[in-house]
This record gives C-alpha cells, sequence and structure tokens, in this order.
C-alpha cells in the first residue's frame, strides 16, 4: 500500500489575491507558478512519502487547490510537470515569432507569463488552453501510472464486448477485446475543470473567455486519444488483441492547439448582448450552479462569422505588437533576437525585426561531434570548431 503524500508547509498560507479590484484576466491564473516547481529545493521529497513544497509555490495556489492537492494525494506533482510541459510546450511552438511565450520568475510576480494576459488576446487565449491542457494530459496519464491514490487505470472499455470482423465472427474467432490500462482522461478532464477553473465564475466576458479556452486546451487531449492494441496468440498468430486508451503526445496537443491559435475567433466586447444561453430544461435558479458555467456561446465579433466551437481559441483584442520593449504590458521587444534573414515567414528578419534592420556576424562554436560507441560502455567524442553566421535584430 502506498504510503500518503503529506504536504510540509512552512509558514502560514498567504492570500492569493490582494483585496481591492479584480484584475482583467480572471482570478484562476496564478497557479502557473507551480511550473517551477519542478525547480531544486522547490518540490521535492524529503523522506518516502513526504513532499517539501516551497512556501512562494504554496502562494500560488487558491484555498480549493491546496484542499483538491489534499484529497489527492500524488496529484500536486503531476500538475507541476503538466504545468512545466505547457511552458515549454508554448515556448517551443512560438520560439520563432515575435512574442516567444517568455516567463518570469514567479516569486517577483503573481503571474509567470507576465503582465501579457491582463489582455484578452491571443496569446492570452493560447496561454488558458495550453496550460489546462498540460494538467489534462499529466493528471491522466499519473492516474494509469499509479502515481494519485485517489484514480486508477480508466477500466470502463473493459467490459464492453469484444469487437470482430464479419470474416472473425464467421469462425468465432476474437479480433480484439477491451483491457490493459487505459490513461485516465475522465479523471483527468473532471480534475483539470476542478483545479484549473478555480476563480473562473464566468460572470464577465474576460471570464467566459478564460472558461472557454481552458474548455478547448482539455478538449483536445480528449478527442485526440488513441487506440493501442498488443498481439497474442501462437507464433504471433495474434489470435486475441488487447487494446487500450493512450493520450496523445503532447506535442500533438501543442500543434493543435497552434493551429487554432491562428484560426482563433474574436468574440464581442463589454455592454453588448454577450453570450447565447445554452438550451437547458432545468429550472433557472436564482443563483446558477458552478456546473452550468460552461453553458454558453460566445457570439463573434465580426457577425459574418460562425460561433467558436467548443475546440476553437477566442479573443477579446487584437494583440500589441510585441515589436518595442513595453514594461506596462511586460513586451520585452524584439532587439536582439536571432533571425533567419532567408525566410519570408515569420521567423525572417524582416518581420521580426519589425522593420528596423538586423546584423550580421560569423561566430565559432565549439562542440562534440564524431561521437562512437565503445563496447562496454563509453561513447567518445572528438571536439569539433565550427562556424556559424548568426543574425540579429537592431
Amino acid at each position: 500500500m502506498k504510503c500518503p503524500w503529506l504536504f510540509v508547509f512552512t509558514v502560514l498560507c498567504m492570500r492569493c489575491e490582494a483585496g481591492g479590484n479584480k484584475p482583467r484576466r480572471g482570478r484562476g491564473s496564478m497557479w502557473w507558478g507551480i511550473a517551477k516547481a519542478g525547480e531544486p529545493n522547490n518540490l521535492s521529497p524529503i523522506s518516502p512519502g513526504v513532499l517539501y513544497m516551497d512556501p512562494a509555490v504554496h502562494a500560488t495556489l487558491r484555498r480549493k487547490q491546496r484542499r483538491l492537492a489534499r484529497e489527492n494525494p500524488g496529484v500536486l506533482a503531476a500538475v507541476a510537470k503538466g504545468a512545466s510541459m505547457a511552458v515549454t510546450e508554448c515556448q517551443h511552438q512560438f520560439k520563432y515569432r515575435r512574442w516567444n511565450c517568455s516567463t518570469r520568475n514567479f516569486l517577483r510576480g503573481k503571474n509567470l507569463f507576465g503582465k501579457i494576459v491582463d489582455r484578452g488576446c491571443r496569446e492570452t487565449a493560447f496561454i488558458y488552453a495550453i496550460t489546462s491542457a498540460g494538467v489534462t494530459h499529466a493528471v491522466a496519464r499519473a492516474c494509469a501510472e499509479g502515481s494519485i491514490e485517489s484514480c486508477t487505470c480508466d477500466y470502463s472499455h473493459v467490459d464492453r464486448a469484444p469487437h470482430r470482423s464479419r470474416a472473425a465472427a464467421a469462425a468465432n474467432v476474437r479480433v480484439w477485446k477491451w483491457g490493459g490500462c487505459s490513461d485516465n482522461i475522465g479523471f483527468g478532464f473532471r480534475f483539470s475543470r476542478e483545479f484549473v477553473d478555480t476563480g473562473e465564475r464566468g460572470k464577465t466576458l474576460r471570464e467566459k473567455m478564460n472558461l472557454h479556452n481552458n474548455e478547448a486546451g482539455r478538449a483536445h487531449v480528449q478527442t485526440e486519444m488513441r487506440q493501442e492494441c498488443k498481439c497474442h496468440g501462437m507464433s504471433g498468430s495474434c489470435t486475441v488483441k488487447t487494446c487500450w486508451m493512450r493520450l496523445p503526445s503532447f506535442r500533438s496537443v501543442g500543434d493543435a492547439l497552434k493551429d487554432r491559435f491562428d484560426g482563433a475567433s474574436r468574440v464581442m466586447m463589454p455592454n453588448t448582448d454577450l453570450e447565447v444561453p445554452a438550451q437547458s430544461n432545468d429550472a433557472v435558479p436564482h443563483r446558477v450552479p458552478r456546473k452550468d458555467r460552461y453553458k454558453f456561446k460566445l457570439r463573434p465579433h465580426n457577425p459574418d462569422h460562425k460561433y467558436p466551437g467548443n475546440k476553437d481559441l477566442v479573443y477579446l483584442e487584437s494583440s500589441p505588437g510585441f515589436c518595442e520593449k513595453n514594461p506596462r504590458l511586460g513586451i520585452p521587444g524584439t532587439h536582439g533576437r536571432a533571425c533567419n534573414d532567408t525566410s519570408i515567414g515569420v521567423d525572417g528578419c524582416d518581420l521580426m525585426c519589425c522593420g528596423r534592420g538586423y546584423k550580421t556576424e560569423t561566430i565559432f562554436v565549439v562542440e562534440r561531434c564524431n561521437c562512437t560507441f565503445h563496447w562496454c560502455c563509453e561513447v567518445k567524442c572528438k571536439t569539433c570548431r565550427t562556424e556559424k553566421v548568426v543574425h540579429t535584430c537592431l
């Protein structure tokens, strides 16, 4: 039996939000700082079954999120992994764009991605979607791996009847049957809703935008689940195949969300008829239940455009240019960024440097090369000095 995870906190809980006006971005984004928990001395085992979390990381979580962590021993490490995966994937998808998903030291501020998330732009939409997807993916996988005590593999398929082709049915031979250990996407999806969406009540247009993009991230993980099988039978005859459901690679989720970013839908601005409530046969109470906060449809800003689907990303306002440094928005600008002088795309020097021009330098790089494996067990490499031409924006 696994030893239950314990959370050791060395300071009293700090309030996650200061009093006063609520930030425009909604109240559910501070937990992103847990992505730094994988760094040394922030989230590490003290002894078997005992987990230490840095007080600064603890302070990024809301009360409900800390309760969920206590009720699901082992889940906090999965959430930290999911957030870290999301940051890595975001920076991979945008490494050749003016905005490159830069992050800040969460100890210096409440938001890992900086002030850009105060704007309801496309970049913010992607951040919410990819982080929600990261938690869904990591928690679903951790369940199957046995890392979370409150969930296991998804066995919902196991009791289903075996699938047979017509020829196999005539011969009374099974082609494949459900079995194995499926990744628990159901638990991952539900937990992500509870954890990630904490603080997003859906009362304002910006909170509805956040909820929609969070759901889009989870939907991409859920719909891209794939079936894997293993053959059984004499001499590899594959008389019977045992099949289970596996999560997609997180890179494929990132690629799909990046495509949605490029085709994101702008939705209506405030002080208009913002949304069309989803149809429901339930009596409308004086207070809408929390589960109903997802029952809305955002109107497109352009009436000629279609309504955004559940996997589309939505935004409220145009993105800033990202060309020049803007401390108020936390934009570092593109001065000094590397670019490709032969490309006409977003990574090209013309677009990356915003027409300011660029400089070209020749540098020499020393790196390992011509590596060979020697039995047993050593890899020997030579040292090569190569010349590279680097272009950087002025």
